[in-house]
């Protein structure tokens, strides 16, 4: 089963993040609602390490969804920028963080990376 948008925040999420792009600083602060109540995470990346903590402080970009909704994106059924379009998370401030958060997620459970395919392909010639 898949680890809800709460467990991956507090488990996987803290620490290091070499795929982040070195020059990425900044606070984002994720709003997840569920029953009426909405859980706060403050998340703070400078130089690829992401500390998280549970605060509702401004940050420089707010992102608000339903638990549901972050729970796809925990799963890597969901895609942050699909998310925002279709008008299922709300995102106020520095919008360039947006991108940052995806790289925090996981991808699709079935993807592969391009490289291994490519292997792939190569082997079957």
């Amino acid at each position: 089963m898949a680890a809800s948008a709460a467990e991956h925040l507090a488990n996987r999420v803290d620490g290091r993040h070499p795929e982040l792009p070195e020059t990425t600083a900044g606070t984002l602060r994720l709003d997840i609602r569920a029953d009426g109540h909405t859980d706060h995470w403050y998340l703070t990346i400078h130089d690829q390490d992401v500390d998280v903590s549970r605060s509702s402080a401004e940050a420089d970009l707010v992102v608000a969804a339903d638990r549901a909704v972050f729970d796809r994106l925990a799963a890597g059924r969901a895609h942050i920028g699909s998310a925002l379009l279709r008008n299922d998370v709300y995102a106020r401030g520095d919008l360039r963080l947006l991108m940052s958060l995806r790289r925090l997620f996981p991808g699709p459970p079935d993807a592969r990376h391009p490289r291994t395919c490519g292997l792939i392909g190569e082997a079957a010639r």
